[in-house]
C-alpha cells in the first residue's frame, strides 16, 4: 500500500482550524470541502484517461479525457459526506455511491448498515471518502467490500490518520491485487484508549452535522 501525506503548507493551515474546537460546523463543514478540493488533486494524479482529439482554433491536436468506465466515488457515510462535494468539484463527470458504515463503541469494529454501490464494480477506478482513519477497520472492510464486486484500483482519502490505522489497513489489503493508496492530510501522534485520534480534531461526523438532540 502507498501512503501519501503532501506537505502543503494550505493543507496545514485548513487543518488547524479543523482542529481547533471553537471552529462551528458551517466553518468546519467549508473548511472540509476546501482541505478535500487540495487531497484530491493528489489523489487523482493517476486518474486513468484516454487520448481526446480536437480542434483549437488554431489548429488540430490531442489532449486528453478520463477513461470510461467513469471513477467511482463512495464517501462512507454519515462523516464522508463532508468531503464530497470537495472531490466532486474536481471530478464533476465521475459516479458517486454510498456506504453505510459505522463503529461499534465497545469493540471498536465496523457494521456495515447500508450500501447504494452497483453490483459489478469491474475495472472500476474508485476513490473512498472518510474523514478519519483511526483503528483502520471501517476503511478495510470497505475496501474489501469494493475489491469483491470487481474494484481493481482504490484510493483512500482521509484528512486525518493514526499509524495504528495505517498499519491495520497496510496488513489488511496485502493480500489484494488491485493497487491500493491512502492520501491523508496528516499523520497524528496516535489512538487514545477509547480510539479517537490524538490530537486529532473529535468527532468528525458530529462536528460537521451537529449532534441531534
Amino acid at each position: 500500500m502507498r501512503v501519501i501525506n503532501p506537505d502543503h503548507r494550505l493543507i496545514a493551515h485548513k487543518l488547524t482550524y479543523l482542529r481547533d474546537q471553537r471552529t462551528d460546523s458551517p466553518t468546519f463543514r467549508r473548511l472540509a470541502e476546501e482541505l478535500m478540493t487540495l487531497l484530491a488533486y493528489e489523489a487523482t494524479r493517476e486518474v486513468r484517461v484516454e487520448p481526446f482529439e480536437i480542434e483549437t482554433p488554431v489548429a488540430p491536436t490531442t489532449g486528453i479525457k478520463l477513461s470510461n468506465p467513469k471513477p467511482l466515488i463512495v464517501p462512507i457515510l454519515r462523516a464522508g459526506l463532508g468531503m464530497l462535494e470537495g472531490m466532486v468539484r474536481l471530478l464533476p463527470s465521475a459516479e458517486v455511491g454510498f456506504l453505510g458504515m459505522q463503529r461499534d463503541e465497545e469493540t471498536l469494529e465496523a457494521v456495515t448498515y447500508a450500501n447504494r454501490l452497483p453490483d459489478d464494480l469491474s475495472g472500476r477506478q474508485v476513490y473512498v471518502l472518510d474523514p478519519m482513519l483511526a483503528t483502520g477497520g471501517s476503511m478495510a472492510d470497505a475496501i474489501h467490500y469494493l475489491v469483491e464486486r470487481g474494484a481493481d484500483d482504490i484510493t483512500a482519502v482521509c484528512l486525518l490518520a493514526a499509524p495504528e490505522g495505517i498499519a491495520h489497513l497496510e496488513e489488511s489489503v496485502a493480500g489484494i491485487e488491485a493497487p491500493v493508496t491512502l492520501v491523508t492530510g496528516a499523520i497524528d501522534e496516535k489512538l487514545n484508549e477509547v480510539g479517537y485520534i490524538v490530537p486529532g480534531l473529535g468527532d468528525a461526523g458530529d462536528r460537521l452535522y451537529g449532534v441531534a438532540q
